[in-house]
């Protein structure tokens, strides 16, 4: 399990999309805990699917509520399958049961 913080100094942090297979950040940047309770502007989703490889990647509630918060909030998210963060174009929201949310914005969006 990674960490999650909200101080965008933590050395932890990693930033944009990978290349190469990599394994997930230590920890991962999140709004803090009032921004998040101030609202979200789309639904909590925990899951997405990417694309290329069709595969399901799951997210812990800080970093969900992030999305929700603030969509545009990351430029790219990690694909456990592809073991690579991959630009947010790339993956799009599914339910708790994995199936496909169409209509939804896309995730990042």
């Amino acid at each position: 399990m990674t960490g999650v913080t909200d101080d965008p100094n933590d050395p932890r942090l990693t930033h944009g999309a990978d290349e190469q297979e990599v394994d997930q950040a230590a920890a991962y940047l999140v709004l803090s805990d009032a921004e998040r309770a101030r609202g979200f502007v789309r639904p909590v989703r925990c899951a997405y699917i990417h694309d290329t490889c069709g595969r399901i990647t799951t997210m812990n509630l800080d970093i969900a509520e992030t999305y929700a918060a603030k969509p545009s909030f990351y430029g790219a998210t990690y694909c456990v399958t592809c073991r690579k963060h991959r630009p947010v174009a790339e993956f799009r929201w599914v339910d708790d049961k994995g199936n496909d949310l169409p209509g939804l914005p896309r995730v990042g969006s």
